[in-house]
Parts: C-alpha cells; structure tokens; sequence
C-alpha cells in the first residue's frame, strides 16, 4: 500500500542509487529493486536525501476506528463510522468506509446514505486518550523532541539521535511504525522531510501504513502542481477566494512576489508565498501546551429553549473543568459555540478577571453569553471551553464580590471528590438532573436539590 515519494519520475530506473531500505526486515536496498532482496516484500523506501532527513510527523491511520476494530476482531473487514447518532457528525471513518465515500465532520444522515450497512460505534474518548498517551510515550523514547498536534499525532524532531539509536531517523521510523503495529495493534504513517509543513504533507501521501519522504531538493517540483488547498490555512472558503483570483494551483503562487501576496491578502499573503516553495521554519517544540480546551456536543433535535440549551452547557462545563484539572491548568477566556439548525456557527467569548477551572465559573460566564442568544433561533450543536491557558496555581482566587463563590467552589470539590470514588454518573446538579442525555443512571444525586448548589442568587 505504502510507497515514497519520488524524486525523479522513474526512481528505481534511475542510475544513481538512492539510499534505500525494506520496512519490513529493514535491510539495505539498490535503487532498481522492487522486492526486497532479503525478504520479498514490496514496502521498499528510496530517496537521495533519505539518510538526511531528520523531522517526521507520525499520523495514526483512521486512529479511533482502528481501536475499535482492534478491540473487535469481528469488525475487521467491517465498514466502521466512530460518531453520534442520526443527528452528529463522522468523528473517524476507516478505510473501508472510506471507500464507500464517508468522511470525517460528514453529516451521520449522510454518511450511513453513502454506507448504510456501516456499524456506527459512539466515541469512547477516555479508551482513545489511553492508546495516545501510551504511543506518545514511544515516540519519547526516540526524541525528546515531540510536538503533538492532536490526540493521535505529532512531530518528531530526530536531529542527534543517531549515536543514541545507531541508526538513521529514517530507519528508527520504520522501527518504531513496526513496534506500534505489535504492541499497540494499531497502523501509522510516517512523512519524513526538512520541514514541519511538508513533513505533514507528507504523511497524507500514501495512507494506511505510509512512509512518505519530501526533500528539500525536490520541494518546489512537488509542489508545483498541487491544489492551493495543499497549504495550511487554505480552507475552502478562502480557496474560492483564489479561484476567483484566477489562482488555483500551488505552482501559480510559485511566480507571484510576496508583495502582491501580501497586498491581496494581507498576513496570509506572506504564508502562501514561503509555504508554495516549502519555506518552513518553525521549529519542534516538546510538549507544547494547548491553545484552548473544550468540549461540545450535537443534539438528536434542534433545541431553541434556553432551559434546555442551559442543561448541555452545565454539562460540557464539567467535562472542560475535569480536564482542566487532570491537566492542571486554567484558562482566562472562557468561549462559548453555537451552531444553529442551517449550520451557521456563532462565538461569543468573555476575558475572566482571573484564570479558571471550575465548572461552576466556566458555566455562570456561559450562561450569561448565551442568554444573548437564546432568542428562539434553532441550535444543532452547543460548546464550551477556555483559552488562554495558564498554569492552575494562579486560578480561582476568593471572590470578594461574590461570597457565595467560595461555598459553590467548596460544593463543586465535593462533588469531584464523589465522582472520583463512586464514578462520574453517582451526582448531578440540578441544572442536569434528569436530562443529562445517555448517561443519565439511576441513583445520582441532584446537589441543587439537595443543597441549593447551582441556585444563581445563592
């Protein structure tokens, strides 16, 4: 399934002989061959600046669908849509779904018209993060260096690793794609390049179990004829915006100065110029911290009443505020997300006097920006979250003005504390008592009933 990028467009015909090697026994190959000599597999990697390359970014392939079939052996040859009921969103589609045209963010109604015999699976995030932290670890022990982007990727920077490794960073890849397939049971791809932008580009190449490389000698040649969409930022919005221009391909950007780049279209002008002729300086960064954390979800039916609406947010409150505290930090804005029933999506956000992770803060700040906007418009979809992160020590000093804070702090504490030994179902507040969706069990507590807990005027 996996093959490099080339170089030329005949590499194995070529005369010269590119560094190579098999992925599967990871012995050393000529250029010409398309078999390894030593085990007979096809999964051979080739590039002239293969030995050179140092920055990777590692992808999982269809990460959530693949742990779920890796759980469920009888899924294996299955069509698998990981997502909400009728009313949500594709959250991951493997590959056999894939083929069938589903897509990740598609319509549920959509995607199970274009694959109806697909066993739809709701999302188990806690299962998902597992599985991250423990390939995240791996990727560790070959390079301080680890950026992640999400969940189930990041970049690795591999400079100076060699004499810890005995190896090249290409080979400790493929090293390291083997290990995560025996111990995690799962596939990744690998794009192997000079830089961040084309190290991920690289890594969408040749999926599942893709070992992709770009060099910098090629860079320009590559991206020549590729879609404007290629670069980062390029949404679809602001890709019809340079058709209009006539721009369509990464090759026209190519012979445009950055002057008239940055005259059309401002900041982002600058970054269509460097990134069309693979100009990426940005450098690996380990553990760099999050922009923001939330959490949001996409009802079955439209909800308009402000009641309702308040009862999501209450719990979406607490899901942000528990990760918060696994993660202790806090966040000084605090973002609230709407999407009404013809998909128009809103934002509102409010600057905290002092960071934040409580539930109750994050909740009280939401409810009043969305009282604006409870004003009988139909919402599909409600999220909420903080940016602006920082570390916990500063957050939730005693509130003068409001004395009650401090009881609720306390109360909130309590309910953690609970939750923590009896599970997240054993109490609700008020707010969601009763109409929490499914994970509503029987025998939880509603604080407000008991002690006033989300009463505004106490």
């Amino acid at each position: 399934m996996s093959r490099c990028s080339t170089f030329v467009p005949d590499m194995r015909s070529a005369a010269t002989r590119f560094p190579g090697f098999c992925r599967d026994c990871l012995s050393g190959q000529a250029a010409d061959l398309r078999r390894c000599r030593a085990c007979g597999s096809p999964r051979l990697v080739y590039h002239p600046e293969l030995d050179d390359l140092t920055l990777a970014h590692i992808d999982c392939d269809a990460f959530y669908a693949a742990i779920e079939k890796r759980d469920n052996p009888d899924l294996a040859d299955r069509p698998v849509i990981i997502g909400g009921g009728k009313r949500g969103v594709v959250s991951t589609a493997c590959y056999v779904a894939r083929i069938h045209g589903v897509r990740s963010a598609m319509p549920m109604f959509k995607a199970l018209e274009a694959c109806p015999d697909a066993v739809v699976i709701r999302p188990d995030m806690e299962k998902y993060a597992r599985v991250g932290r423990q390939i995240r670890t791996m990727m560790q022990e070959l390079t301080p260096l680890v950026q992640p982007l999400s969940i189930d990727e990041a970049f690795l920077e591999l400079k100076g690793t060699e004499r810890l490794h005995h190896d090249t960073p290409a080979r400790v890849l493929a090293r390291f794609a083997q290990r995560v397939e025996k111990e995690v049971g799962i596939t990744i791809s690998i794009g192997l390049s000079y830089c961040k932008f084309l190290a991920k580009v690289a890594s969408d190449l040749n999926k599942p179990r893709g070992f992709s490389v770009i060099g910098e000698a090629e860079a320009l040649a590559f991206l020549k004829d590729k879609p404007v969409r290629i670069i980062w930022g390029v949404g679809k919005a602001f890709a019809q915006t340079l058709e209009s221009d006539g721009i369509r391909t990464v090759g026209q950007l190519q012979t445009m100065e950055e002057t008239d780049l940055m005259r059309r279209y401002g900041i982002m002008g600058k970054r269509l110029f460097n990134l069309s002729r693979g100009q990426d300086d940005r450098e690996v960064h380990a553990n760099e911290a999050a922009k923001s954390v939330s959490a949001e979800t996409t009802f079955f039916d439209d909800i308009w009443r402000y009641d309702d609406l308040v009862a999501h947010l209450r719990h979406l409150s607490e899901k942000v505020a528990s990760r918060l505290r696994k993660s202790q930090i806090a966040g000084h804005t605090v973002v609230l997300k709407l999407k009404s029933a013809d998909f128009k999506s809103r934002t509102r956000n409010r600057k905290l006097e002092d960071p934040t992770m409580l539930a109750d803060r994050i909740f009280r700040t939401g409810m009043e920006l969305l009282r604006k906007e409870a004003d009988g418009t139909k919402y599909r979809l409600i999220g909420i979250g903080v940016s602006d992160l920082t570390d916990s020590g500063r957050a939730d000093p005693p509130d003068l003005v409001d004395p009650a804070a401090s009881r609720r702090a306390a109360a909130e504490a309590a309910m953690n504390t609970l939750r923590d030994k009896f599970g997240k179902a054993s109490v609700e507040t008020g707010y969601t008592f009763g109409r929490s969706g499914p994970e509503r069990t029987h025998g939880k507590v509603s604080l407000k009933a008991v002690g006033k807990f989300d009463d505004p005027s106490e």
